[in-house]
């Protein structure tokens, strides 16, 4: 392998301040990468190792010039690029990149509390919006509300864990997968992102950091329990052997749900080994497996939330306010019967595998080689509403690069160059729910076969100009095929003749994405970066085949969304108590993907269409004050203005009518979310290891449609815990601890989850009022009334 010169990162950096000079949000067609790993995720380990890889005998021991990284490397910081030797993960670009905006959620702000979801967790990053999906630990995730206007799933950011991807390649995301009690620290990347990360990451990207085995050293059982028959039984084990390091997490996890028909029974296994094969060689494996059975609520009217949000006493035929779904009589065609959730039986019967290696060779102390691959498959059974989706997902992915550290006229350099292949090729049907309970299936409502294919190179450029200065360009070039052919089904009389409507769909995208960023540390307490980059997401094969009534057909016009942000912020620490990080940034979208609710009865939840322009504005703050030596202070605070700048809507009922949107909001964006925490532990004296906080979370009210008729109402809620952690002086245990945590202390009534309606208009084309969408159900999920939960975890040598 020859080594990279001083020409490439020249090159790199004077194409790309050409480049994005004239600042084109487009930059290209459209297309996809299923995941490019996330340049590491593994700084911490490194920070505990504190060793450079070993080398073979006779290899040069002066190492290449390391950039200071701080003591303690999972602090809220922009961490520089390292080259990760510590020989458990990955040769990359390590936690958020330089010049970037991103936070780093260390396990200590979530390991003596309720960690039932990523919801628990992720919400002490600003930027960060959660709303409940279809499932107990299946939410949406937003970075910047890039996952707010879509009705199920993660869209619009890429997510890995230890480095692997677990998006696939037509970038779905799902959290059932994710137990945060197996994770050691969570990082999170804000902003367009897929120079580096590729399609998908217009929001930018997560990587979950499984703890290394010689940080567990031992084993670790642990329960938590509480309202709603909630029971986590899960358990870690890790040791580092000689060469080789594993961890390895299992948990099951129960419940009855807080609404009626959502109990959930869910296995989670998660494991990471690593072998040092020789001084140049390391090889890493990956497992993680997730199977989930439960049942599911049916999303309500705002009118159905607030007259009945729990759905008690929905078993009952005529309950008011209960939601229902309208199911063929025959699983075909005429009469329908209207049926609640827990009658017709709707819910989830989903497994997910994924398997994944890497092989990291050392040329020398600065050029790492890397290959790595990844099997995922995604196997459902979703009887969701008045349809049940059936289908396997299998997808691979493969990546191949180098990272080389070196030098340029004195300068310190690092120049990553990449290539990845990935593709998702399947066939899933939907077939009629029909009344019986169950979830019964009647005929076969269709079939899509198709393929999603992405491949692509990147490149990426570090250089440090001055001991305080460093200049980041990178740039992405990918191509996304994406082909399937929908067999719509319809059945005429009773003996429901068969008839077929064949869709089909072979769309081509090409996408670059550019980045350039500063750097800036003048001394300890200060840091300021900027930052231009683009991002891009094509749509869905499965996209392509739903029209706004929700009903299959021809949608396979539908364009890649592609953006183009600003950020600038700046990181004050004056010393080891105080840390407080401001970004503000701007982003301008051409053809957003904007995701609405589709009528009831619809075989079809939701349906996706493009916005020509928008704008993205905002504020995030994240402030850290431990203002005496046992008290602690700690907020995230995002600020979001979302509209759109270019958009006509049209309607139909008979005629259709066109509405301007320009100038609204875009629905399902909250303008204001914080989450602020009091935190007191006593580290000293007989009540050392004894803790507690109170935390306020506040989620401002929104748009639930594109005309700005209906708003979701917004709420606060209150979180207590106390808890308790001690070292045991014995030869087997290490250290115990338990907690008491009351969530929603007030028992206020809230709105979890809030998908996006289409507005309506009358015969005479004017727009139905906020009373009447009201009524538009397939919406809201209700969150959490008053829940206890309390844990217990023991820690074995």
């Amino acid at each position: 392998m020859s080594r990279y010169h001083a020409p490439i990162g020249v090159s790199i950096l004077a194409i790309l301040v050409a480049w994005i000079a004239p600042v084109q949000p487009a930059l290209g067609q459209n297309a996809e990468p299923a995941a490019l790993p996330p340049i590491n995720v593994e700084a911490p380990r490194e920070a505990q190792a504190g060793h450079a890889a070993p080398r073979r005998a006779g290899a040069a021991v002066a190492g290449p010039r390391r950039m200071q990284q701080p003591a303690d490397a999972n602090e809220h910081r922009l961490p520089v690029v390292v080259i990760n030797t510590s020989g458990v993960g990955i040769g990359n670009f390590s936690l958020v990149p330089n010049g970037q905006t991103g936070t780093t959620i260390d396990r200590s702000q979530f390991e003596n509390r309720p960690a039932f979801s990523v919801a628990d967790v992720l919400r002490d990053s600003p930027g960060i919006s959660i709303k409940q999906g279809n499932g107990p630990r299946d939410f949406g995730i937003s970075i910047r509300g890039s996952n707010a206007r879509n009705g199920f799933g993660i869209r619009n950011m890429v997510i890995f864990d230890d480095g692997f991807p677990v998006t696939q390649p037509d970038g779905l995301s799902r959290s059932d997968l994710i137990d945060p009690h197996a994770y050691g620290a969570i990082d999170v990347i804000r902003g367009p992102s897929s120079a580096l990360y590729g399609n998908y990451a217009t929001g930018g990207a997560i990587d979950f950091r499984t703890r290394p085995g010689r940080v567990i050293d031992g084993f670790e059982y642990g329960v938590d329990g509480g309202s709603f028959g909630y029971l986590n039984n899960y358990f870690t084990a890790g040791k580092k052997v000689g060469d080789f390091e594993y961890s390895f997490f299992g948990s099951d996890v129960r419940g009855d749900g807080y609404i009626q028909n959502s109990w959930f029974n869910t296995q989670t296994v998660n494991f990471l080994g690593t072998l040092h094969a020789t001084p140049d060689d390391r090889l890493t494996f990956k497992l993680i497996h997730n199977h989930l059975a439960t049942r599911l609520p049916i999303r309500l009217s705002l009118n159905q939330f607030h007259q009945n949000p729990f759905q008690a006493g929905c078993e009952t035929s005529g309950t008011p306010g209960c939601g229902t779904v309208s199911l063929f009589n025959n699983g075909f065609n005429g009469p329908r019967t209207p049926v609640t959730a827990i009658v017709a039986g709707l819910g989830r019967d989903d497994r997910r595998t994924i398997v994944g290696g890497r092989w990291e060779h050392d040329f020398d102390n600065r050029t790492t080689w890397r290959n790595q691959f990844v099997f995922d498959d995604r196997n459902i059974n979703q009887p969701t509403g008045t349809t049940s989706g059936i289908g396997d997902f299998a997808s691979y992915n493969f990546i191949s690069d180098v990272t080389r550290r070196g030098e340029i006229l004195g300068m310190d350099t690092t120049t990553y160059v990449g290539g990845f292949y990935n593709t998702l090729p399947w066939s899933s049907d939907t077939f009629n729910v029909m009344p019986g309970g169950g979830a019964t299936l009647g005929r076969i409502s269709a079939n899509t076969t198709a393929s999603h294919t992405n491949w692509g190179f990147r490149a990426r450029e570090e250089m440090k100009l001055a001991p305080t200065l460093t200049a980041i360009a990178g740039i992405g070039w990918e191509n996304t095929n994406l082909r399937g052919l929908n067999t719509a089904y319809t059945y005429t009389g009773p003996a429901g003749i068969t008839t077929t409507r064949l869709t089909g769909a072979d769309r081509q995208f090409q996408n670059t994405a550019p980045e350039l960023a500063l750097f800036f540390k003048p001394n300890d307490e200060w840091q300021f970066r900027a930052r231009a980059a683009t991002g891009y997401g094509t749509p869905q094969v499965g996209n392509l085949f739903v029209v706004s009534s929700g009903q299959f057909g021809n949608n396979t016009q539908l364009n890649a969304q592609r953006n183009l942000g600003y950020d600038l912020g700046a990181d004050w620490t004056p010393n080891k108590s105080l840390k407080v990080s401001l970004t503000g940034f701007y982003e301008f979208f051409r053809d957003e993907l904007v995701t609405q609710a589709t009528p009831a009865g619809a075989p079809n939840a939701s349906f996706t269409f493009n916005a020509p322009r928008s704008e993205h504005r905002g504020v995030e703050l994240a402030a850290d004050w431990r203002f005496l030596p046992t008290w602690r202070f700690t907020a995230a605070y995002t600020y979001l203005d979302q509209f759109y700048t270019e958009y006509v809507e049209n309607i139909t009922n008979g005629a259709t009518y066109s509405f301007n949107r320009a100038g609204n909001k875009i629905p399902g964006i909250s303008p204001n979310e914080l989450t602020a925490r009091l935190s007191w532990d006593e580290t000293s004296g007989p009540l050392r290891g004894l803790g507690a906080f109170v935390e306020v979370v506040w989620k401002d009210s929104f748009y639930m449609d594109n005309a700005n008729l209906l708003k979701a109402t917004g709420y606060e809620l209150v979180n207590a815990n106390v808890r308790y952690k001690t070292d045991l002086a014995s030869e087997t245990l290490k250290s115990l601890s338990v907690f008491l945590e009351v969530r929603n202390l007030f028992d206020r009534t809230y709105l979890a989850s809030a998908n996006n309606i289409g507005n309506t208009v009358t015969a005479a084309g004017v727009q139905n009022p906020a009373s009447v969408l009201a009524n538009s159900t397939g919406s809201i999920h209700a969150g959490s009334p008053r829940a206890f939960v309390a844990g217990m975890k023991i820690a074995f040598r």
